[in-house]
């Protein structure tokens, strides 16, 4: 056996190191096509059969509800909350949620609820349903599939706000809250379920559309233009200053949905930017003084109000998307997995500022000239003790 040359050992062990080396380099560069592939249900829509459908008749189909929904009186909050829920559900099996899946309901537990409905406590009953949500995947590519999954998640979204309006509502006035793939399913909810039914618009205090794209070419409803307009519109997706990769992904990903109901690419439009430091859409920029509270309310007790940090951010609108001044405090800054960090922040930039702004337009609608609050049901409220107290179903 012939001799091996010297240094042979030396130089299979460079190779083996270099080898390794490009390999973690590689995992590095496309970690994010690595990651989100295992999320691939790897099906077509069309052969999928997706989960069992909620029946909103049943608690169990919603996350949030106040203690008595079916009973007030004058002494409750001024009005309802309708509110659609951001992406919990990373994939993996499914296109779309189980609305039993137990992680995706933690994450909701955990940190939607506290810092996204959290700041509506205040302002009125709240109702959350849990939906057949497009999982976290299908906000990471256009394919037709992913398309497919939204538009189908959209309809559990029309159901529940069908059953809250003819078992709860009442004649209340209300707000629509839709955080990110909430906000675009609600924003359609708008334009089919609100807009079209004059008694339903006219009790409408205000949409808000949190981290979410809208054209501002045509929006649902009219944008909000001053901080004490009631019936409007707030929509806007955020960056960080100077986060070109974030920017760059709500131009490449967004979609919207146009008159026929189905998504669309954005295709270079300006999206809608309200400006939750000015209560307006307004491209004029907003100081930090003006920001009223910044809170971290994940794993907090549901109904407790966080301690808020004033003054923590700037915020203006550029070409259609919210810039945000990058908070200093640890506590503001996101953490968890790569699928955590690909979700909603466990913070809310704007707790304390969508708090007050929800409440000056509810009572905008409500001390308007033409509103009419309808009467408590009576009989109701004498059978039932009334809690002011909402719930998360666990």
């Amino acid at each position: 056996m012939a001799e091996r040359p010297k240094g042979f050992k030396r130089t299979v062990s460079a190779a083996v190191v270099v080898v390794l080396a490009l390999v973690v380099m590689a995992a590095f560069v496309w970690r994010d096509d690595i990651a989100s592939n295992a999320l691939d249900p790897k099906e077509p829509f069309q052969t999928y059969r997706p989960p069992a459908a909620p029946d909103y008749t049943r608690r169990a189909a919603w996350a949030l509800l106040p203690a008595h929904p079916e009973v007030w009186t004058t002494a409750d909050p001024a009005a309802d909350v309708f509110f659609v829920g951001p992406t919990s559900y990373d994939g993996g099996s499914h296109w779309n949620s189980p609305i039993d899946d137990v992680q995706a309901d933690k994450f909701f537990r955990r940190v939607v609820a506290p810092n996204y409905a959290g700041p509506f406590v205040r302002v009125g009953r709240l109702f959350a349903p849990r939906y057949r949500q497009a999982s976290l995947y299908t906000l990471l590519t256009l394919r037709e599939d992913a398309r497919d999954a939204r538009r189908f998640a959209y309809a559990d979204v029309a159901a529940a706000f069908r059953q809250y309006l003819a078992a709860d509502n009442k004649g209340r006035p209300f707000i629509i809250v839709g955080v990110e793939q909430g906000g675009t399913l609600a924003s359609r909810l708008i334009a089919d379920e609100v807009i079209r039914d004059p008694s339903v618009r006219a009790r409408l205090a205000a949409a808000y559309l949190i981290e979410t794209v809208v054209s501002a070419d045509a929006p649902p409803l009219t944008p909000c233009a001053g901080p004490r307009q009631a019936g409007c519109l707030a929509a806007w997706a955020s960056a960080f200053e100077h986060d070109v990769e974030r920017v760059q992904a709500l131009k490449d990903r967004s979609l919207i949905w146009d008159a026929n109901g189905e998504l669309e690419h954005i295709s270079g439009r300006t999206p809608l930017c309200f400006n939750p430091l000015l209560g307006a859409v307004s491209n004029a920029p907003a100081p930090a003084k003006l920001n009223l509270g910044a809170a971290n309310a994940t794993g907090l007790e549901w109904g407790a109000r966080p301690a808020f940090l004033t003054r923590q951010v700037s915020a203006r609108c550029e070409d259609g998307i919210l810039r945000v001044s990058r908070p200093k405090p640890k506590m503001l800054k996101s953490a968890g997995s790569w699928a955590d960090k690909r979700k909603v922040p466990g913070y809310n930039l704007f707790y304390g500022d969508l708090e007050a702004d929800a409440k000056r337009r509810v009572a905008a609608l409500t001390l308007s000239p033409g509103f009419v609050r309808p009467a408590p049901p009576i009989t109701e409220v004498r059978a039932v003790k009334v809690s002011r107290v909402h719930r998360i179903d666990r």
